[in-house]
């Protein structure tokens, strides 16, 4: 079998490694090992494979011996255990080649600052953009790069020996990880004192323990480190996190909270918790579902009265019959070919929201933003004075988180999903509950964007009410009618744009002028002769765009910058064909030294970093 030759981990002899566990851990094998000798048999317990330090020899040796399918054919189960062993610690090994690789990167990126080398040539800074690079390269968000531009420079400019150990394969990443954050709270000097305790007992420990060990090691070397982490904490990590979990449902979490304050707010939760479980209004419900409610019940202002009020009157209604779709409030022939979604994005003025950053890349005013909080402040506003009600009906949702509810979906013709941004997909059942709780709410600002077969926006008109005035009497049924969406040009005009009616199921009406979307053509007929756009085109390249197009930045659109992918004052076009969402990190980046965007057609950003490398990020796909 040939295999490269790489001094200390290639085809010739390997030093064996102690185990460093408890009571002594693994014997050492005498001698070199030679790793093109071994055999499943040497991966049993005390055998020469099992202490072998990791290196591309290993790693070939170890595909070679689990053999296709990793079936390990030939293995017994202790020997088959054994090779999971070494194969961890090969990726443990990979991944701190992967930073050692980072690391040349950040060399350089350097930015010159005399007298603040690090060991290794490691610079003290480096270029903004140098985040962004390895973003594209690895296919990650920006925020996490910078993680990993960081992670690399910690494990050899202040904790070499973590390092060491990641690449013998001791500890792996995750553990790697954890060292760096619980030492963070040191100075260069304290780190490595607190790394030398811990180093000799990291064999066999899960990240758990790990973490325990290194935060007791901060407080052995500077006795005043756990104040220092908490009021750091209560500064710097304080955030409110809205995030989808994968069934579907949402997560709403605060960090960094004071623990005084916590605590009475956990009190608080459980008190309100236990008046709903006394009331006997929610008997099928089980503690854990009463302290989600209490929750959100005392976040959104209802009191614990009405709230057991309406469980008791919804317990006393009496069950509506089943759903039927309708089959004659669909649109008159003409409508577009794909009208879906709704979107509640902004009105026609384009203003910015005041969401503080929901982009893994941050950005904002000044400067990065707040970090990987996926949706973090995007969630809407409550309407009705920050009860979140408007009337007896149930809670009410001014809809300002750019929810996207496929018109098809509501209109009773497709079981399309929708999607939120931070939250991902909606199943269709959700995008008619969600439907709902906006249209009570008269915050709620609505939109209509029309989608190609791909996805892509290529229509859009915002509503305007034209008729407010809700049903004078419940339907006989006790339900309110259908949504409906109705062209009023007749006859209509080419590709389905014009003026249409959309209809909520409460009687109110609105009035939605369609027109195209500068996407993949442009007609120019939104450009402004001024460095500054028109407030309808802003709105239309932020539709047509829906995040930062920078490929892994996934800042709302609305809190981005409208920039100009040829500058303005080098004769660029302030029109949808010259123009794109960008962060304000982003947009700081695309201006620096080596980076330069494009813009191919409408919608298409072209990105080429200081090294050559081109990547494309093309329009918003909505669902389709």
């Amino acid at each position: 079998m040939s295999q490269p030759q790489v001094p200390g981990h290639g085809m010739g002899e390997e030093p064996a490694r102690d185990s460093g566990l408890p009571g002594g851990g693994l014997p050492r094998p005498t001698g070199p090992v030679r790793v093109a000798d071994l055999r499943p048999g040497d991966f049993a317990e005390g055998g020469r494979g099992d202490a072998c330090l990791p290196g591309p020899g290993l790693v070939a040796t170890l595909d070679a011996l689990s053999g296709p399918q990793r079936r390990c054919d030939g293995a017994t189960d202790e020997e088959l255990v054994g090779l999971l062993g070494r194969w961890a610690a090969a990726e443990s090994w990979a991944a701190a080649a992967k930073l050692g690789v980072a690391r040349e990167l950040l060399r350089r990126r350097a930015v010159p600052l005399p007298g603040t080398v690090h060991p290794g040539g490691l610079p003290e800074v480096w270029d903004e953009g140098t985040g962004h690079e390895a973003a594209m390269a690895l296919g990650i968000s920006v925020t996490a790069a910078d993680k990993l531009l960081i992670l690399a420079w910690t494990l050899e400019a202040r904790l070499p020996g973590t390092g060491a150990k990641l690449a013998d394969g001791t500890i792996d990443l995750l553990k790697a990880k954890i060292i760096a954050d619980e030492l963070s709270v040191l100075d260069d000097t304290q780190a490595a004192a607190a790394e030398q305790l811990i180093l000799d007992q990291l064999a066999g420990k899960t990240p758990g323990q790990i973490g325990k060990l290194a935060a007791q090691a901060a407080v052995t070397i500077d006795p005043d480190g756990a104040r220092k982490r908490r009021e750091q904490a209560e500064k710097d990590d304080a955030r409110v996190r809205f995030w989808r979990e994968r069934t579907g449902t949402s997560a709403l979490a605060a960090y960094g909270l004071p623990t005084d304050a916590a605590l009475a707010a956990n009190a608080n939760i459980n008190q309100r918790a236990g008046t709903y479980k006394k009331s006997g209004a929610f008997p099928d419900a089980t503690m854990d579902q009463l302290r989600v409610l209490a929750f959100l019940d005392i976040i959104n202002d209802i009191t614990a009265e009405d709230r057991i009020a309406q469980a008791q009157a919804e317990a006393d209604r009496p069950q509506a019959p089943a759903d039927t779709q309708p089959t004659d409030d669909r649109p008159a022939d003409g409508s577009p070919a794909d009208a879906a979604p709704v979107n509640d994005g902004q009105s026609d003025d384009g203003a910015a929201g005041n969401d503080p950053g929901d982009s893994d890349a941050g950005g904002g005013p000044g400067g990065s933003g707040p970090g990987n909080s996926p949706g973090a402040g995007d969630g809407p506003k409550a309407g009705n004075g920050g009860t979140g009600r408007s009337d007896g009906a149930g809670p009410a949702l001014a809809a300002w988180s750019n929810l996207t509810l496929p018109l098809a979906t509501l209109l009773g013709m497709a079981e399309r999903p929708g999607a939120g941004h931070g939250l991902g997909p909606l199943d269709p059942a959700l995008v008619r509950d969600l439907a709902a709780v906006a249209a009570r709410s008269p915050h709620s600002q609505w939109c209509v964007t029309i989608t190609d077969a791909n996805g892509y926006a290529i229509g859009h008109g915002c509503c305007k009410t034209v008729r407010s005035k809700r049903a004078k009497s419940p339907p006989a049924n006790g339900r309110d009618g259908p949504w409906t969406f109705t062209r009023q040009d007749d006859p209509g005009p080419p590709d389905g744009y014009g003026t249409w009616n959309l209809a909520f199921p409460d009687g109110r009406q609105f009035t939605v002028k369609l027109g195209p979307i500068p996407v993949t053509d442009c007609d120019h007929r939104h450009e402004s002769h001024a460095y500054e756009p028109g407030d309808t085109l802003r709105h239309l390249v932020e539709i047509r765009d829906g995040e930062c197009t920078f490929p892994s930045c996934s800042r709302h659109a609305r809190n981005c910058d409208f920039e100009h992918a040829i500058p303005y004052d080098k004769g660029g076009r302030t029109c949808g064909c010259n123009a794109g969402a960008r962060s304000r990190r982003c947009h700081k980046v695309k201006q620096s030294r080596g980076w330069k965007v494009t813009q191919p057609r409408p919608g298409w950003h072209q990105w080429t970093t200081p090294s050559g490398r081109t990547y494309t990020q093309g329009p918003m796909k909505y669902p389709a």
